[in-house]
């Protein structure tokens, strides 16, 4: 049976041979035209996998932080209670057995308990360790976050600025070792752009029936334990060229009060845990250095803290924790009586009785977290924070302005220390231009936000499908095409 003339032209279109005209010259290259062919047919648009698979209906989403892994399992109507906190460290104990992720808050004695972090000034870089952590929260059968990573979706984190080398690192664990279903990586600080963001400013809350949208213009400052940013965000999208970074975290500042402590009072070099909690105690952010610093010399004498009687106390006493009867760390007045050093000495103890260790505190409750605003203070050439605002907005265009100061979002643990909103706020209307209103507001659990945004965007199933990558797409396309869909270069 003769075939039409246009399953013919089909036939040696595949085979390398373009039909002509009647009577026109023909092809004087059979390769050259094969390899045309290939050509033609490479450049055809192809259809990604992800619209013709359906996601799994489990979707994971992981806040994978430098100090804790905020993860939980999405939900139609997402809340805190579903997120878990994970510490993100290896800890090992005098006797050299090994704590694993969530199992460290069944340490009972932290006294010099080394830890390794995956995580280093931000960026994933050990995932050996991490590998550790993911294996005993996601795939311990006991484990409250237990799941099938071939049946769910995951919504993964990373430090903006991440390196190309460690993304392809974190893509080929995501679906080479443990061969999720889909996965998508975002910049940490841009899921905050899905939060209800205007009623962080009195305005009415969205309707519950509507999809949770990227707010259009909003600047997040995220001061974790690695690392301060200022990340402007358009439509959810971080603006690359306005972002910026302070290398100073909680970390730098439990150091910190480690070298004062250790000079001061105690060597207390090794002993991380203990100075970390009493940072989160005792620390706060001045509104003026220069009279908390006169304040603090008045308290150390009977006679000053008499002229300041109704004034709050900047001098306190920290009462160290006793591991062996189980009490924790606490902060209490200052009590400068002879009973109370009497008793710390122990002469006082009855049998029955408890012997109190503290350390009384002046400055250092203050001068350590002030390395947030002028990291000068310790040598380091950085701006503070509301300098860095300011210069954040520098890369913007001056239209967009008035928009990202009147919506500022402060996440992060550091914005949990007293006064650290109320100082930013006042250091920023101070150099901001007087024609733009300046807002800043700060969530409900600062250091759950960034994982509840994430939450809410997976609650939509349009944006859900529109965002994930599956594990077919990655084994077809590979590593660079999805940092270019994540990124937004690609639109599917």
């Amino acid at each position: 049976m003769s075939r039409s003339r246009a399953e013919q032209a089909d036939a040696r279109l595949v085979s390398g041979y373009l039909i002509r005209p009647s009577g026109g010259p023909g092809p004087s290259n059979p390769l050259r035209c094969t390899l045309d062919c290939r050509i033609y047919l490479e450049s055809m648009p192809r259809r990604s996998a992800v619209h013709e698979k359906n996601l799994p209906d489990r979707t994971l989403v992981v806040d994978n932080g430098a100090y804790t892994i905020k993860a939980g399992f999405s939900s139609s109507s997402p809340t805190l209670k579903d997120c878990h906190t994970i510490p993100n460290c290896l800890a090992r104990e005098r006797d050299r057995k090994v704590w694993v992720g969530s199992e460290i808050e069944s340490i009972r004695d932290f006294g010099e308990v080394a830890f390794r972090r995956p995580v280093e000034k931000g960026y994933l870089v050990n995932w050996e360790s991490e590998k550790a952590i993911w294996d005993s929260t996601f795939l311990t059968q006991k484990s409250k976050l237990h799941c099938d990573p071939h049946d769910t979706n995951i919504i993964l984190t990373e430090a903006p600025n991440t390196t190309a080398a460690l993304q392809t690192n974190c893509d080929q664990v995501v679906f080479e070792e443990y061969e999720f279903a889909s996965y998508s990586r975002h910049v940490g600080p841009s899921l905050n752009a899905y939060h209800d963001i205007q009623t962080l400013f009195g305005e009415p809350p969205r309707a519950s029936h509507l999809p949770a949208v990227p707010a259009e213009c909003l600047l997040v400052i995220d001061s974790g334990f690695s690392h301060s940013t200022v990340t402007p965000l358009y439509k959810g999208r971080p603006i690359q060229q306005a972002f910026r970074r302070l290398d100073v975290g909680g970390k730098l500042l439990t150091n910190y009060l480690k070298e004062l402590l250790s000079i001061r009072h105690y060597n207390l070099m090794n002993e991380e845990q203990l100075v970390n909690d009493a940072k989160e105690k005792i620390s706060f952010v001045s509104a003026s250095f220069g009279q908390d610093l006169e304040r603090t010399r008045k308290g150390m004498s009977k006679k000053g803290r008499e002229a300041q009687a109704n004034e709050a106390d900047v001098v306190v006493d920290y009462v160290l924790p006793d591991y062996n009867a189980g009490v924790h760390g606490y902060m209490r007045p200052h009590d400068p009586s002879l009973a109370a050093k009497v008793k710390k000495m122990g002469a006082m103890a009855n049998p029955g009785g408890v012997v109190e260790d503290f350390m009384t505190l002046g400055n250092e409750r203050f001068a350590v977290p002030e390395l947030l605003f002028n990291p000068a203070d310790v040598g380091m050439k950085e701006a503070g924070l509301p300098e860095a605002v300011l210069q954040s907005l520098t890369g913007l265009p001056p239209g967009l302005w008035p928009a990202m100061l009147a919506n500022i979002v402060v996440v992060g643990g550091n914005c949990l220390i007293d006064g650290f909103m109320e100082r930013l706020e006042t250091e920023i209307r101070q150099l901001s231009p007087t024609e733009c209103v300046v807002r800043i507001a700060g969530l409900t659990d600062p250091i759950k936000a960034t994982w509840l945004g994430g939450a809410y965007m997976a609650a939509d199933p349009a944006a859900l499908k529109a965002m994930q990558v599956t594990r077919h797409d990655y084994l077809e396309y590979g590593s660079g095409w999805l940092s270019r869909v994540f990124a937004g270069t690609i639109t599917r």
